[in-house]
C-alpha cells in the first residue's frame, strides 16, 4: 500500500488523475527551512521528515512524503503566515522569473529514497488591486510562493519550462520513475 505524507488536496489529486492508488496518513511536519540551507536542501529535508515520521508508523508501507518551496533570487517562500505575508510573496515574484522545487521522499522496506523536481515560472507583472483582490479570495493562503498555478494565478503565468505537476505541488512523473525503480505498483 502506498502511504501519502500529505494532507495535501493538490497532491492526492495528481496521484488519483495519475491512476495511483494511495492512502493518505499526514505527517504534521514544521515545513520551515534551516537557517542558511539552500532551497533544494530544504524541500528535499522536509519531503524525508514527512516520509520517516509516517513510515515508523507503518513500516510494512510504502511511504510518500513531499514538499514544494518557490524561490526567487535564492528567498526561499514556503506558504504565507498572513493575508500581508501572501501579498508581500505576490509583490515579490510579480513581474519575474522563479523556481518551483518540490523535494520528494519514497520510503519502502526500511529503505529510502530522495530526489527533486525543479520549474522555471515567469509571472506577469499584477497591480497592488489584482494582489489585493486575488488574497481576498482566500487561494493563496495555503500555497508555497502564496499562488495556484491552477486557479485563478493562472491568468498571470504565461510561461513555464518543466514539469507543470511539479508547479501544483507533486511532480508526477517523477513520483511513478521512484515507484517503478522501487519495484511498486501502485495502479
Amino acid at each position: 500500500m502506498l502511504v501519502l505524507a500529505s494532507a495535501s488536496p493538490r497532491r492526492q489529486e495528481l496521484l488519483r488523475n495519475a491512476g495511483i492508488t494511495f492512502e493518505v496518513q499526514p505527517s504534521h511536519i514544521p515545513e520551515d527551512p534551516l537557517p542558511g540551507e539552500g532551497a533544494k536542501a530544504c524541500a528535499e529535508r522536509l519531503a524525508r521528515e514527512k516520509a520517516l515520521a509516517v513510515a515508523r508508523q507503518r513500516p510494512q508501507d510504502c511511504v510518500l512524503g513531499a514538499d514544494t518551496v518557490v524561490v526567487v533570487d535564492g528567498q526561499i517562500l514556503g506558504k504565507p503566515f498572513d493575508a500581508a505575508d501572501a501579498a508581500c510573496m505576490l509583490r515579490l515574484l510579480s513581474g519575474r522569473e522563479h523556481q518551483v522545487i518540490t523535494g520528494v521522499c519514497l520510503v519502502a522496506s526500511g529503505q529510502w529514497s530522495v530526489a527533486s523536481e525543479t520549474t522555471s515560472v515567469t509571472m506577469s507583472e499584477i497591480s497592488a488591486e489584482e494582489i489585493t483582490d486575488y488574497v481576498a479570495s482566500g487561494e493563496p493562503l495555503d500555497k508555497a510562493g502564496a499562488y495556484a498555478i491552477q486557479g485563478i494565478a493562472s491568468r498571470w503565468i504565461p510561461r513555464i519550462e518543466g514539469d507543470y505537476s511539479n508547479v501544483v505541488g507533486l511532480p508526477v512523473a517523477l513520483v511513478w520513475r521512484m515507484l517503478r525503480q522501487a519495484g511498486i505498483f501502485v495502479t
